[in-house]
């Protein structure tokens, strides 16, 4: 169970690294990437599962899941992994349609990701 979520946690940074990466390389001429659509959706489902292996972790009182998961920090973070997915699918649509993508919406990809990550780091 402990492996599983490494590996889950591994992907999850993976996840972030693909959002908040691309949003750096293209700040200046911002867009939604396909790399960002696809490390949003990745984010939210290992995000989920990460949740359901801790909390499994801790009520089966396995060794490494000493605490179950703070809910209150996991709701805000789904709320902001949502904004951030829901705004990656705007903004992706609109990419291959050609359409343009403001900038605001580009930068809400990249940026709330990284709020997101200042969550999961600084809250203890």
């Amino acid at each position: 169970m402990e492996f599983l979520r490494y590996l889950l946690l591994f992907i999850h940074i993976l996840g972030v690294a693909a959002i908040v990466g691309v949003w750096f390389a293209t700040f200046r001429r911002p867009g939604v990437s396909p790399w960002q659509f696809h490390g949003a959706w990745v984010q939210l489902l290992t995000g989920l599962l990460l949740v359901g292996v801790i909390q499994m972790g801790h009520s089966a009182n396995l060794a490494g899941f000493p605490e179950g998961p703070n809910n209150v920090k996991v709701a805000v973070k789904l709320v902001i992994a949502l904004v951030v997915f829901v705004a990656a699918i705007i903004g992706y649509r609109k990419q291959k349609k050609g359409q343009p993508v403001s900038t605001g919406l580009a930068h809400a990809v990249g940026g709330m990701a990284l709020i997101n990550v200042a969550v999961a780091t600084l809250w203890q």
